[in-house]
Parts: structure tokens; sequence; C-alpha cells
């Protein structure tokens, strides 16, 4: 019966994650609701029979991997440059929030002052796994944007670690509250914590470097670090596994020389894995007189959260900054609470129950009562309230380029040259090197893992072309992005004129295959740059015309059509040359191509008229 339950578990879990993904919200919404239909409303999950005395070492060590994930993105030199604004909230701001919860869990809720701070500490946390989703709908300026992201991604391990680091100092309180007692305890877990999570990570690094470890074991061995580490600690301290993995994935992230984006790549599978299963778990253990608990002061409390908490710590934050008013408003509504502060909670809650300390069962229900609040209200005005403020960026305008090899760099630098946003993305990082070289901007992974949503300007994407050799990668960009831009916006480049009779492709890639026409594929293109060919662009007009272009640049490969006529919303207007266009270029258009070496473009421009690409292009 046990198997039946746990695979349930697994297909509610995917469901969760499928209904998020198909109505582009944070998965947490849908998780949330499959575990109260499962636990207290049907009754149909316990998990306290269904893992007995494993629940709680299951679910330490689900948080353990969770926040050593979570600290894998933290890189000391991205700290530094991540402006005075995000780190004053990661900072100041974070320790006002905490405060001010705490005060009042104590002085509202009536709550044990030990519980009071632990809560004060775990709903510090937002995270950028409900974040991101909410801003890609919600479409921010680039300030707003730029700050709550980096505010999830910092906040994410130093809010856990400074959860981790409370938690542990009022456990550690003695009976007889003697403060020699408890600073002595708080310091031998802290030095415990700090000094397996550094031993672990200088290990693992020394390992791989020496190339004791082969590749292939890489993942597995350092997932049995991590536990271990966990466990260790634990054993040697009462409580500091956590404080141990946050530092181990700390010192790991900070190590310049050392390849682990496979490991990255591998947690947050993990991790995603993990979430889904906990967090369904987690809402199943909720129960009804659980909740019958929280009486109507909660309320107030959750105004103090929403309404003076989040405001003061942007107001202090902010203070002496150039962030218009508007955008203070914005970022003073949006903190949504996440996985990280349901996990990390939990578990204390757990062991505060354990410790019979007064009041520790209520501590999950009002920590899930913040995360619906939170989530929902946040999630449904995000967007009224950008376009009422006028804050919400205009409609987007990037081409996201899957691939950063010569081809899609040559067509890139193209765009560029014609005032076209792009971003590249390539999961090898000598493409991305040159990339970067080439003044363009590249993210060094997959575009569609949940690292780049972190990462990538998603937010201002308006079309994704797939021009990586890989056919793999191209269809999964193909099948990630449609989804979130439409159909109508993806397309992708064929390998070679041979490759639709042999590939056994889904038909929905082989659809999106239509980039640059019948004789645009990867191999000629590849050809044509490497013999010296250049992207340029020439004008249509009335004395040289779309068929003229044709029967004068029969050698060329039409890219994209560029058109300065602009609409309310758009800066440029562009699209691509595609199989079975219905619409030619048009008199005023600019006709982007790749154009063979050593040829002459016949136009009617002037010299002064030309663009850098049609100098050249023409010499």
């Amino acid at each position: 019966m046990s198997a039946i339950y746990i695979a349930g578990i697994a297909m509610c879990s995917v469901f969760a994650q499928w209904m998020a993904w198909f109505f582009k919200v944070p998965a947490i919404l849908f998780l949330l609701l499959v575990g109260l239909i499962l636990g207290p409303i049907t009754g149909q999950l316990d998990p306290d029979m269904l893992l007995g005395d494993l629940l709680f070492p299951v679910v330490s060590l689900a948080v353990a991997v969770i926040l050593f994930e979570g600290s894998l993105t933290l890189h000391f030199q991205e700290l530094k440059g991540i402006g005075k604004v995000v780190r004053n909230l990661c900072s100041i701001g974070m320790f006002s929030t905490f405060v001010l919860i705490g005060l009042s869990a104590y002085g509202i809720l009536g709550l044990d002052w030990r519980v009071a701070a632990v809560l004060g500490a775990v709903l510090v946390v937002t995270g950028p796994t409900v974040i991101a989703p909410m801003l890609n709908t919600m479409r921010p300026n680039k300030d707003i944007d730029r700050v709550l992201r980096w505010e999830g991604i910092v906040i994410d391990p130093i809010g856990a670690l400074f959860a981790v680091l409370v938690f542990e100092a009022v456990m550690l309180v003695g009976d007889e509250g003697i403060v020699n007692h408890t600073l002595m305890a708080l310091f031998k877990t802290v030095s415990v914590g700090l000094s397996v999570g550094v031993l672990s990570g200088w290990l693992t690094s020394h390992m791989i470097r020496k190339e004791w470890l082969p590749f292939e074991l890489h993942k597995f061995a350092i997932l049995a670090f991590v536990l271990m580490s966990f466990t260790g600690s634990n054993y040697l301290a009462l409580e500091s596994g956590l404080l141990a993995v946050t530092v181990y994935g700390i010192w790991l992230a900070n190590q310049d020389d050392l390849e682990i984006d496979s490991v990255l790549e591998f947690k947050e599978d993990l991790s995603m894995i993990l979430i889904s299963t906990l967090f369904i778990l987690l809402a199943a253990r909720l129960q009804i007189a659980d909740l019958m608990l929280l009486d109507f002061k909660v309320f107030l409390f959750l105004a103090i959260v929403l309404f003076v908490a989040r405001p003061v710590c942007i107001a202090l934050s902010t203070y002496g900054s150039e962030l218009p008013f508007k955008s203070r408003l914005v970022l003073a509504w949006i903190a949504p609470r996440g996985i990280v502060a349901a996990a990390v909670g939990s578990v204390f809650a757990l062991s505060m129950v354990e410790a019979q300390i007064p009041d520790a069962n209520k501590i999950v229900p009002l920590i899930f009562t913040v995360i619906i609040v939170t989530v929902v209200s946040q999630s449904l005005t995000a967007t009224p309230l950008a376009k009422l403020l006028g804050v919400r960026q205009p409609a987007p305008n990037t081409f996201l380029i899957i691939g950063a090899n010569h081809v899609a760099r040559a067509i890139a630098v193209g765009l560029k040259e014609q005032n076209i946003d792009v971003f590249l993305s390539d999961p090898a990082w000598e493409n991305c090197k040159m990339a970067r070289m080439d003044g363009l901007n590249c993210y060094y992974g997959n575009p569609q893992s949940e690292h780049a949503e972190r990462y990538l300007p998603l937010t201002s994407v308006k079309s994704v072309l797939a021009l990586s050799p890989n056919r793999h990668h191209n269809a999964l960009g193909v099948q990630y992005f449609s989804h979130l831009l439409g159909d109508q916006n993806v397309f992708s480049l064929r390998s070679s004129t041979n490759h639709a009779k042999a590939n056994k492709d889904s038909a929905t890639f082989l659809s999106r295959q239509i980039l640059f026409g019948d004789l645009g594929n990867y191999s000629k293109l590849s050809s044509i740059i490497a013999k010296g060919g250049k992207v340029s662009s020439t004008r249509i007009s009335e004395e040289f015309s779309w068929e003229q272009f044709q029967a004068n640049n029969k050698e060329a490969i039409p890219l994209f059509i560029l058109s300065e006529q602009r609409k309310e919303d758009e800066t440029v207007r562009i699209r691509p040359f595609i199989t079975d266009m219905n619409k030619p270029p048009e008199v005023g258009e600019r006709i982007i191509s790749l154009q063979p070496p050593k040829m002459t473009i016949l136009s009617g421009n002037t010299n002064k008229d030309m663009t850098i690409g049609e100098k050249l292009a023409s010499k």
C-alpha cells in the first residue's frame, strides 16, 4: 500500500507542475492545492502514517539538498556587483522584516518568544521559484525586475542561513537562562557547521581538481557528500547540519576553476523532485484542528506582514537611492514567500514540537497561511499595479538566440548593428567566451533551465531563434519557449538540406524549422560565413525593389525584414524570413541578409545611407 501512495504522490507532483506550466503561475500554488486536497480535505494522505519515524529524516535531508542547491548560485563576485539596494534588502531590510514579523507574532498572536523569533526569521525569505514566474507575467521595468530577481537569488541562501542561526540560538537557550551557556553552545554549533561546510567544500574541490573522481561520478558523489555533511555535522553539534550544507554550496560556487555546471543542473532537477514531493507532504500534514488554532488575530498579523513589514523593509533599503517613487511602491508590494520558507519552517517546527516548546504546532499553519495569501494576492494584482503606475516594460523586443556558435554570432552582430537587442545562450563555454569578446550578451548554460530563469532577461524576450547545430538543443528550446512565447514567435534552423529525411524529431519541432526559407540551413550558412561572408542590410525603395534585390543578389540568403514603422508599444519591427512567407518586403523596409564574400550589393542606397554592414558588403 505504501508503494501505491508514493507512486500517487509522484504523479500528483507531475500534474501540479504541469498545471503551473500550463497556466504560467508559480508551481507552489498547485502543489499546495494538491496537498490540501489529499490531506486535510479528503484525508487520503497521512504523511506521518506513511513514513512513520522516517518523516523527520526525509524532510530534513530534502531541505538540506534544497538549501545546498540554492547556495550554489551565491557567487561573491556577483554579490558585490548587485547594487546598494539589493545589498540593503539582504541585510538591514532582512533584519527589519525579521524584527517586525517576530514582534507581531509575539505581541499580536501571543506566541512563545522562541516560536515568534523562528517564524520571523523563516518569513524573510522570498526565493526565485516564486518570483521568476510572477515577473515574467508582470514585465516590470528593468529596475524593479533586476532588484526583485537578485533579491530572490541572494536572499534564498542568506535568509535560510539567517533562519538556521536564529533557530539554533533559540533552541540552545538553557532552562536556567544562563547567557554564557547559550552563547557557548551557539558558538559550538556555528563553529562545527562552518568547519564541516568548509572542509567538505575543500575536500570536494581537491578531489575534482586532482581527478580522483571520474566525471560521471561528480553528481552522485557531491550528493553523497551533502548528505554526509548534514548528518555528520548534526552528530557533532545538534542542528548545525543546515549551516554546514549552505557553507558547502557557497564554497563550491566560488571556486572559479571548478567545473560544476553539470552538478548544478542535476541539483536543479533533484530539487524540483524534492520540492514537489516535500510540499505535497507538508501541506497534507496540515490538520483542520491546527488551522482552527488560528483566530481572527491572524488577519491583523497578515496585515503587518503585507502592509508594514515589507514597506518598511523597502523604505530602509532604498533610502538615498535613485529609484523612482513608483518603483518603490511596486517593490513594497511584491514579496511572495515560497518553498524554502515552507520546508525550513517545517523542519524547525518538527524539532520544536519534539522539544515540547509551546505554540510550536502553530508554525506550519502560519507559514502556509502567509504563503497562500502572498502568492495568490500578489500574483493577481502585480500586473494591474504595474500598469496603473506605468512601470511596465513596453512589448518585448529582444531576440533570444539558442547557440553562440560562429553562425549565431555573425547573425547576432548583424542584428546588433541595426540596434536590435539580442541575447545568446550556449552550454559550451568557448562559444560564450567568443560571443562576449564580440560584445554580445551570452548566457552560459541551457536557456530552458531553472537557473536560466534567474539570469536570462525573459521579460524582454520577444522571439527565440534556435541556431544551434545540435538538433537536441534546438528541439528542447522550441518545445519550451513555444509555450511561453507562442508558436508564432519561436523558430528553428535546419541542420542541413537532407536533415528532414533522416531525423526522428517530433512534428511540432519540424514545423518550427522554417528559418530563412528553403535555402536556410546551418551547413550552408556556416560555409558562407567560414569563407568570409557578412551579414548586411539593404533598403528596399521605389528605385530598388524586392524583385531587383533577388535578381542581383542570387547567392545571398535573406535573414530578416526590418521596418522602421513603429507600433505604439514597440521600439522596432522585425520579422525573420521563413518558409512560405506570404508578405514580401515593402518599400522603406530593409533586408538583413547573409552575403557571400566579395559581392557588391546593387541598391539605390547612397554611401551616406548605407549601414556598416552594407559598406563592408559593397567593398
